[in-house]
């Protein structure tokens, strides 16, 4: 991918691939790009209308960079979608069974008006790329409980599987006390829901222990070993 970079002259450069955005953040960045922002915020101290542009060339904050980031950018808004696409492709050789035939598979970002990411002739199955970091997960609990009451609720004699990268945090959290109403944050969701159900049901853990055997939560991290390296690497810098 490429983009074509503005000046603010209205004249326009070449092209800049991928390669040469990521190089362009890199050098703009340093060795640690909270440093680097804090020197130029020192070196603008100061400084007048005369002598700005100095400054400026000296920060190294040029059209290219920005328009490098911004390449950037829209590439990183896509990564979920790539993840969940090669997520899958990926799961399928270990999870398909001998004689079970795909009748169709979502890779792009949501259903795109299927009820599933895949059905086959034997199942139904949601998958989940998502790896807990054991703080606050309202978000990622939100979206694994839809998944888990669309498949509970939905009528069919196949199999029910939700794959995930690992169980732990996804089981504590059907098992605990969260109510309901701050889970059912859609109101299509919490329609749905509420005529069905009324107020019978006032956490998750109500609603899930008697389904639980409705639904396979399964790990798929083994199938997936570069995922759960990134995040493991991720966490580890963190910590540092």
């Amino acid at each position: 991918m490429t983009m074509t970079i503005n000046m603010a002259d209205g004249s326009k450069t070449q092209a800049l691939a991928v390669g040469d955005a990521i190089h362009l953040l890199q050098t703009f960045r340093g060795a640690d790009l909270t440093q680097t922002i804090d020197q130029i915020e020192q070196s603008l101290r100061g400084v007048s209308a005369q002598n700005y542009a100095a400054v400026l060339t000296t920060s190294g904050a040029k059209a290219e960079v920005l328009g490098a980031a911004g390449l950037i950018k829209q590439l990183a808004a896509q990564i979920d979608v790539v993840v969940h696409t090669l997520g899958i492709l990926l799961c399928l050789p270990h999870i398909l069974r001998t004689g079970e035939v795909i009748e169709y598979v979502s890779l792009g970002a949501g259903n795109t008006g299927r009820d599933f990411d895949m059905e086959t002739n034997l199942r139904i199955a949601e998958f989940k790329f998502i790896r807990w970091q054991g703080g606050s997960e309202t978000i990622r609990q939100n979206s694994l409980f839809k998944d888990f009451y669309e498949m509970a609720e939905h009528e069919t004699p196949k199999g029910k599987y939700l794959y995930v990268l690992g169980t732990e945090h996804g089981e504590k959290f059907f098992k605990g006390g969260r109510a309901l109403s701050s889970v059912l944050r859609t109101a299509t969701l919490r329609n749905k829901f509420s005529k069905k159900y009324g107020d019978q049901y006032q956490t998750v853990r109500d609603y899930y222990l008697p389904r639980k055997g409705l639904v396979v939560i399964q790990d798929v991290s083994p199938f997936v070993p570069e995922l759960v390296a990134v995040a493991a690497e991720a966490a580890e810098a963190q910590e540092e």
